[in-house]
């Protein structure tokens, strides 16, 4: 009774927020007609007081699991992630677990708010691939006895399980098969360089320049396209250019798939050859990839995999007795699928 007696309310936390219940009980639905700078107000009294919201909680009696492990991820729309998510469940089936599957938007406030959720709901675990750089209502799961894997991407100054990609090398040696085929203008479209894949993947597609001699055209730099839409006006602009790339590093596959289809519109529209549009290489591969009008070149990996892996480290510390062992971070290699002209 008393640990019940002592679990903030949403009512206090509106009193710490200085909003209503009904504005804390929006932003923890995901922050419909919520304004951002309340949105943190409301995230910021959830993580100082420790509140989440208890759904379930008379369904399950104390001491036995809920058998759901909560995945959040950036972008449902993206194929690719459904195929993780397919991992995660996968593996989790086979202890007889389900997971329950919310989508952030690369939005760290959604993600808080979702991630409260599914503590509500008394998951067993977190899978999480991380939308921002705070950690708080992360930490805050794990201070609950909540274990969290990231994946994809880890947070600084979180102790967390985590398995990611080899981004970095994997962009070196995708620029750097570029470069070797005699490129020397490339052109390079990604989301945000303060995303932790966004940041390395980039890093490598610049180190590969200045190890052959090259400097980068600031010119032929275009990042925060999240969607396929924004990465095709990127992509118009380039080819708008003076001086246009010869080829175009896709730091994912939403860019490549922008890239392609202004491209592809370009050549219907009869603008210029087929052979005087650029090469593409996609950092993440993608459905009928192959029948693109320009040679695509792949940096290749199993998101499936990454997803089964994700599950087997949190079904670690929930079964296997790692719950208090070290953090262990996984790196996942790629392979470099070419196609040139």
């Amino acid at each position: 009774m008393g640990e019940r007696a002592n679990r903030p309310t949403v009512k206090e936390v509106a009193l710490r927020a200085g909003v209503s219940p009904m504005t804390v009980s929006r932003t923890l639905s995901g922050g419909v007609n919520v304004k951002p700078d309340v949105q943190k107000r409301v995230m910021d009294a959830v993580a100082e007081l420790g509140y989440h919201r208890n759904e379930n909680a008379r369904s399950i009696r104390p001491g036995h699991s809920s058998g759901l492990i909560g995945v959040a991820i950036t972008n449902i729309a993206n194929p690719y992630y459904s195929t993780f998510a397919l991992g995660v469940e996968e593996e989790a089936a086979l202890t007889g677990r389900r997971i329950l599957l919310g989508n952030t938007s690369e939005d760290a406030a959604r993600e808080a708010g979702l991630v409260g959720d599914f503590l509500g709901r008394r998951v067993d675990g977190l899978i999480v691939v991380p939308a921002g750089t705070d950690s708080g209502h992360l930490a805050q799961s794990q201070a609950q006895g909540v274990p969290v894997v990231l994946a994809s991407r880890r947070v600084d100054g979180l102790a967390a399980d985590s398995v990611v990609l080899a981004d970095e090398e994997g962009a070196y040696d995708g620029a750097t098969a570029l470069i070797d085929a005699g490129h020397t203008r490339i052109g390079y479209l990604g989301n945000s360089l303060a995303i932790f894949t966004g940041e390395r993947r980039y890093n490598g597609f610049a180190r590969a320049h200045e190890e052959h001699g090259l400097q980068i055209d600031p010119t032929l730099v275009a990042t925060n396209q999240q969607a396929v839409e924004q990465a095709r006006d990127a992509t118009r602009a380039l080819l708008q250019g003076d001086n246009p790339p010869t080829a175009i590093f896709c730091a994912n596959n939403r860019n490549a798939i922008g890239a392609l289809k202004e491209i592809s519109a370009q050549i219907n529209s009869g603008t210029r050859p087929v052979d005087e549009f650029p090469e593409l290489m996609s950092f993440d591969d993608f459905e009928l990839a192959e029948l693109s009008p320009v040679p695509i070149s792949v940096i290749d990996h199993d998101p499936r995999e990454l997803g089964r892996i994700a599950a087997r480290l949190l079904l670690d510390r929930l079964d296997g007795g790692q719950r208090d062992a070290d953090t262990r971070e996984v790196e996942l290699p790629v392979s470099l699928r070419m196609h040139l002209r």
